[in-house]
């Protein structure tokens, strides 16, 4: 029988979406879409102590923005809810007390006292401290007696003493782990909330999950949730642990050290599109030199044979590249619909042609937030120095420059007509007279307009866009510096 490929994001709500995390969303998709499977979501907010106010928000409209559409959820419902963990709460503990009666776990009592001495008492401290099973031999009618008086109590799962267990991840191959090694994990705690590994097994079963990913740092933990598996008599899924996606060759990307979340590159001008094309390349390769993919076109090619077990490292520089490719090649009026705010933020009051503007911006972008600094000088002329006008390839000086503006100022003056095309004509053919080189004319026009060493779109441009009597303003501005 075919069986339904269904994957499921399961984020705790922290507030933020680090890249690490969208990356796994992006592949459990990914997985699922190009087979023609469920993607689920699901809300994973046991842990009451770190929940933050709003942060479920930040789950969806990140899901909405990247296109990654659920197909089952805590806001659309579905055959197999509830999608939040906190709304499933009476059932884990049945479940854990089925596996007490079928002898896979036990009523535990330690006091917390207890079970710091045990961590102080091994030498290898608290990292290898593992549980001393003191509460596995106690007798059924001891058990009962203190459930009776109401003795605070956890349940643990009861690993096997002896043997290996061993699994097949889909990224890492075959894993096997002495089953002596594994600690007789709790599966409810005290406040009879289940463990985060205990209800992860149980929610993937009940909703049919057919493949799990993960980061790897979980591979340690894996053999516990087969053996979870087993007990119950359930299918396990199948395994895809990812391996962590790095600032540096040393270190893990971490919100704690200051680096991106999802959110803050949206801020920082880059596009979602872009991010997702090159989130998907991190550690996932389409087997050729391919580079860019819209979400579409992942969903057609992702084959889970092209999962990487190296560690990938975020490289802003490549996402900037990126990022500027998706603007050069998008439609000019999605891309003027995105530039648009930060031009008006930007030249305010100045009643320029935005759209002119843009036409210029596009080719020259890495990302959003290059736009202010780049279109600054339109509004005000920035103070510039002299040296600006000399350029070795132009072939130009300040006496070349001072003389070019002078000539160019009245042949300017005189044009009826003021638009890329006039000024075109007129320009070039007083290149003509002076018999000079185009750039000793055109490189100082473009410097007494912008005040800048470089800027977006040349002298004929750059003059349309200003207008002719601030054109004019600047070239004289530009002709008394040069004579002084």
């Amino acid at each position: 029988m075919n069986m339904e490929i269904r994957t499921r994001f399961a984020p705790s709500p922290t507030g933020y979406m680090h890249i690490g995390n969208l990356r796994t969303a992006l592949y459990e998709y990914l997985i699922a879409k190009s087979q023609g499977g469920k993607f689920i979501l699901r809300i994973e907010d046991t842990d009451q102590e770190r929940l933050v106010e709003g942060a479920t928000d930040v789950i969806y409209n990140t899901l909405r923005m990247t296109g990654l559409h659920h197909d089952e959820g805590p806001d659309i419902g579905g055959d197999y809810g509830p999608y939040i963990q906190s709304e499933r709460m009476g059932m884990y503990m049945d479940y854990a007390k089925e596996l007490v009666e079928k002898g896979q776990a036990y009523y535990c009592f330690c006091t917390k006292e207890r079970l710091e001495s045990l961590k102080e008492s091994n030498a290898e401290g608290a990292a290898f401290a593992k549980y001393d099973r003191h509460c596995l031999h106690l007798s059924p009618e001891e058990v009962q007696a203190k459930l009776d008086a109401g003795v605070p109590y956890v349940i643990r799962q009861k690993m096997p003493d002896s043997g290996t267990t061993t699994f097949t991840d889909v990224v890492y191959g075959e894993i096997t782990v002495d089953n002596a090694e594994l600690d007789d994990q709790i599966l409810m705690k005290a406040d009879s909330f289940p463990t985060y590994n205990f209800a992860n097994v149980v929610d993937d079963h009940l909703m049919c999950i057919t493949h799990v990913v993960r980061g790897s740092e979980y591979l340690s933990s894996t053999p516990k949730y087969n053996l979870l598996y087993e007990a119950f008599g359930w299918e396990p899924p199948v395994y895809v642990h990812l391996p962590a996606v790095m600032r540096d060759a040393h270190h893990k990307l971490s919100k704690r050290h200051g680096d991106k979340s999802f959110e803050d590159l949206i801020n920082e001008g880059y596009l979602v599109d872009a991010i997702v094309n090159y989130i998907a390349l991190l550690g996932w390769s389409p087997g050729d030199t391919r580079e860019i993919f819209t979400l579409k076109e992942l969903e057609e090619c992702f084959d889970i044979s092209g999962l990487s077990k190296s560690p990938s490292i975020f490289d802003i520089k490549k996402l900037t590249w990126m990022n500027g490719e998706y603007m050069k090649n998008m439609d000019f009026e999605k891309f003027y619909a995105l530039a648009e705010p930060k031009l008006t933020e930007a030249l305010d009051g100045t009643g320029l042609d935005l759209k002119k503007i843009a036409e210029l911006l596009q080719k020259r972008l890495e990302t959003l937030n290059d736009i202010p600094g780049l279109v600054a000088f339109f509004k005000e002329l920035p103070e510039y120095g002299t040296e600006l006008y000399t350029h070795k390839k132009m072939k130009t000086n300040d006496e070349i420059a001072l003389s070019s503006l002078k000539a160019a100022l009245p042949v300017l003056e005189g044009l009826e007509d003021w638009n890329t095309q006039s000024i075109h004509d007129a320009l070039m053919a007083l290149v003509g007279e002076l018999g000079i080189k185009n750039g000793q004319l055109l490189w100082p026009v473009r410097t007494a307009l912008s005040g800048e060493p470089t800027s977006p779109g040349g002298a004929m441009e750059l003059a349309d866009i200003l207008g002719k009597e601030e054109s004019l303003r600047r070239i004289r501005v530009g002709i008394e510096k040069l004579e002084k």
